[in-house]
């Protein structure tokens, strides 16, 4: 059986889109879609405070850009905590196995 999925409206940059959006998700949907308004706007904001008019299609890639690297940027601290949670781990391991060694 398909999942199902419903329509949403969503509004970024003063301009209406619909989306396909699977039964569950609708929330998430909208917060992603209230984050990339807020990106765009500061991008929007930012070009206007400089004197440039900035199309709606540069903005979209400058905001999504900037997201890719946020995302590329916390992927890579976790990759990295998840090496020091391996690595005490192992110490904690040898630590538990040296104490039962004292034991016997």
């Amino acid at each position: 059986m398909a999942n199902s999925s419903r329509i949403l409206e969503l509004t970024i940059l003063e301009r209406e889109y619909r989306i396909n959006c699977p039964e569950g998700a609708e929330e998430k949907l909208r917060e992603a879609a209230r984050y990339l308004n807020d990106k765009m706007a500061e991008i929007k904001q930012a070009g206007a405070a400089g004197g440039k008019v900035l199309g709606t299609d540069r903005i979209a890639v400058i905001a999504a850009l900037n997201i890719t690297h946020q995302l590329h940027e916390l992927q890579a601290e976790q990759s990295e905590t998840s090496g020091e949670l391996a690595r005490l781990d192992s110490l904690v391991e040898e630590a538990l196995e040296q104490d039962l060694q004292l034991e016997l």
